[in-house]
């Protein structure tokens, strides 16, 4: 499939669409939908799952990790891990998603990861967002496989990225949009002229594209100006954090609340290879989860009600080690904790056949099994809420049974 990219010059914008964008059709029919939207969410560099949602009720947590293991909850002292089940803890730094889970509305699935045992990221990285553990030529991702499952609606928004280029996720015949900004989405080359350099840009090289793809897409712009988005304000109190992560949960519940049509949305957020000085209740570690959490609960907070019909899914290409190394921190593993909240799931709960940590138990006698495989989850959040069949999802692969149960 061609992606095409239109990048203007200084602080302007990137468009991105992937594939031939069968949705982008000249109407603005779809701004008055209020659907199901899936927001996935991409932690790159691998988290870690152990701090991120600490079982402090396995004796081995604490034993292998001498400098950055957490405290264990303690009722009333503040800047500790907060208890969840009596045997799983949440990072400190993700106090602010405390009130989701006290809502049921917040739920975790730990010891989750790829059948794939590689410590590359980016082999990894690929893996999950094509679906497709250990093959390396899928022509597409598995979120532009179900959103090209969803019924066809008039909508030039269906599926949205934040960033400046369309992630691995996206890339498909699903005629995804990636954008950095609603108020930077735009496709005018440097003469700021709107649509003389736009049309000139494609008369350089893809003529053959002005009767179709690339006067919807300039429509498509229209429309989104239309709807105003860029100037809906935060809702409820809503403060997100201030950074390219915060920005972008931010800029996908404009866009939900603009009634654009999302259906789907991705956005990651960087740096999570602790390598070296993780931390424990502060450090390294603790600001990232900071700027995460944060972002997560100020997105529900800013969308009120509207989180009725709205799942955010977190994912990481792999965890980290159990122990930590001899820099203070940890390094490439196996399986890591997922967060999945939203108005319709059973949260609440942590999800996990869990292992245990003790050496014998350990994937290569160092790194925490996977016991749940990335496509459960996933094809149980797309069935469940998205309404897509499972069978489109992930080639050549089966969900096994039962369930996770995220679903009522």
């Amino acid at each position: 499939m061609e992606r095409r990219a239109f990048l203007k010059c200084g602080a302007c914008a990137l468009v991105a669409l992937a594939g031939p964008p069968r949705f982008l059709v000249r109407t603005a029919a779809a701004a008055a939908a209020k659907g199901k939207v899936l927001v996935a969410v991409f932690q790159r560099g691998a988290v870690d799952g152990l701090s991120m949602v600490m079982p402090y009720g396995d004796p081995g947590y604490g034993a292998a990790r001498s400098s950055i293991a957490l405290q264990p909850p303690k009722t009333g002292e503040q800047d500790r891990a907060v208890d969840l089940d009596g045997f799983f803890a949440l990072h400190p730094a993700l106090t602010p998603l405390v009130p989701l889970w006290e809502n049921r509305s917040l739920a975790v699935v730990h010891a989750c990861g790829s059948p794939d045992t590689t410590r590359s990221h980016f082999d990894a990285q690929d893996y999950m967002e094509s679906g497709t553990p250990g093959v390396k030529s899928t022509p597409d991702g598995w979120l532009a496989r179900a959103a090209k499952a969803l019924p066809a609606t008039p909508a030039p928004f269906r599926a949205v990225a934040m960033g400046p280029t369309l992630p691995r996720a996206l890339q498909g015949d699903a005629g995804a949009v990636a954008m950095q900004s609603i108020e930077r989405f735009d496709v005018r080359a440097a003469d700021q002229t709107a649509g003389r350099g736009f049309e000139s840009l494609y008369a350089q090289g893809v003529r053959d594209l002005l009767s179709g793809t690339g006067r919807e897409t300039f429509e498509a712009v229209k429309m989104l100006k239309a709807a105003n988005a860029a100037r809906i304000a935060p809702a409820n109190g809503a403060a997100y954090p201030r950074g390219p992560f915060g920005e972008a949960m931010k800029q996908i519940a404009r866009l939900i609340k603009a009634n654009v049509g999302l259906e789907v949305a991705f956005a990651d957020i960087q740096g999570w290879d602790t390598h070296v000085g993780q931390g424990a209740e502060q450090g390294r570690l603790a600001l990232r989860l900071r700027d995460f959490g944060g972002a997560l609960a100020a997105f529900a907070q800013d969308l009120g009600d509207r989180m009725a019909d709205v799942v955010v899914l977190t994912m990481s290409e792999f965890g980290r080690t159990v122990a930590e190394n001899g820099n203070r921190g940890t390094d490439h593993g196996h399986a890591t904790a997922m967060l999945a909240l939203g108005g319709p799931l059973r949260g609440g709960r942590v999800y996990a056949r869990w292992p245990g940590l003790a050496r014998a138990g350990l994937f290569e006698a160092r790194d925490l099994p996977v016991t749940t495989d990335f496509r459960t989850l996933f094809t149980e959040v797309a069935t469940r809420h998205l309404g897509v069949a499972p069978t489109t999802l992930f080639p050549g692969w089966t969900a096994p049974a039962p369930p996770l149960g995220l679903f009522g």
